[in-house]
């Protein structure tokens, strides 16, 4: 497993009972990310043991409470427990002002380094990146700025074959790296052994798509295209989508189009509207259109 998602809320502003606002936390390629950061995160977070050391990086789609009213919350409790590490905050311009506002404010500045990465490009861009994991903004169509998210693990090397390369002394540990990189091995005597022979091909990268709050949009098909998992938006069942146009949402079948037309590995709805009882509803309209779907629960998990 090198991708699991761990759902923190999912439902959308109105405040209920057992109803919790969009967070997720996402663990691919043994990095640790905190998507979205609705009211009460970090009680979730302790709930569903998602440990706070281990959070370098927060991503937010929009300015919209319900998805960032957390943060600041998440940003104190960092400092109470003595945090050193930096902390990366990724989201749309403004989150740097109205963050640091409230710890002027409120005198609780950070011990640590508190480092904003704002965005304003309507166009996909990359905007975090190490030796592990790429991430990708998905350009939404919301009624303020918002961007979805795209999370891809970095190629893996290839795998030794140790029994054939154990046969060949010639062979030494130093050479390890060269052939897992993709190199054949030439011998003394000239003869070169392909790397098909010494290795075998990695596991195909994971990747997971996360698009927050959005109308329909057909033109995020080939940014998300072949991804494993899906999170898309499904505010409304298909008899309101006349409000669609509105409040800038989706419906679950909508959803379900672009998980079809992307030929995705799983999509996961959420997001849900409180006018709607049971949430199975959104399952069953997007299974209409895409076979293999699940409902967002808080504390529900999914692997790849």
């Amino acid at each position: 497993m090198s991708l699991k998602l761990t759902i923190l809320g999912c439902h959308s502003a109105t405040p209920r009972i057992n109803a919790h606002p969009t967070s997720q936390h996402l663990e691919i390629n043994n990095s640790h990310f905190i998507i979205d950061c609705g009211e009460g995160t970090q009680r979730q977070m302790r709930k569903y043991k998602v440990g706070f050391s281990k959070i370098n990086h927060i991503f937010i789609s929009h300015l919209h409470g319900d998805h960032f009213f957390g943060l600041i919350g998440l940003i104190s409790t960092f400092g109470i427990l003595g945090r050193e590490k930096d902390l990366h905050v990724y989201g749309p311009k403004g989150i740097k002002e109205v963050t640091v506002l409230q710890l002027k404010l409120s005198k609780s500045w950070t011990s640590y380094q508190l480092i904003f990465h704002e965005l304003t490009s309507t166009e996909s861009e990359l905007i975090f990146e190490d030796d592990k994991v790429s991430v990708t903004t998905i350009p939404l169509t919301h009624r303020v700025y918002t961007n979805g998210f795209l999370f891809k693990e970095k190629p893996k090397p290839r795998g030794l074959n140790i029994d054939v390369v154990k046969t060949y002394k010639e062979i030494e540990t130093c050479d390890y790296n060269n052939i897992k990189a993709g190199r054949d091995f030439t011998l003394s005597t000239g003869e070169v052994l392909p790397n098909s022979m010494l290795t075998s091909a990695p596991e195909k990268p994971k990747s997971y798509a996360y698009c927050s709050d959005t109308m329909y949009k057909p033109d995020i098909i080939p940014i998300i295209k072949n991804v494993d998992l899906l999170y898309h938006e499904a505010t409304f069942l298909n008899d309101r989508e006349d409000l669609c146009e509105k409040t800038k949402h989706s419906t679950a079948k909508q959803a379900g189009i672009i998980a079809r037309d992307a030929e995705v590995g799983k999509l996961i709805v959420g997001h849900y509207s409180s006018r709607y009882p049971n949430i199975v509803d959104f399952k069953t309209e997007a299974e209409a259109v895409f076979p293999t779907v699940e409902n967002a629960e808080a504390g529900k998990s999914f692997t790849v």
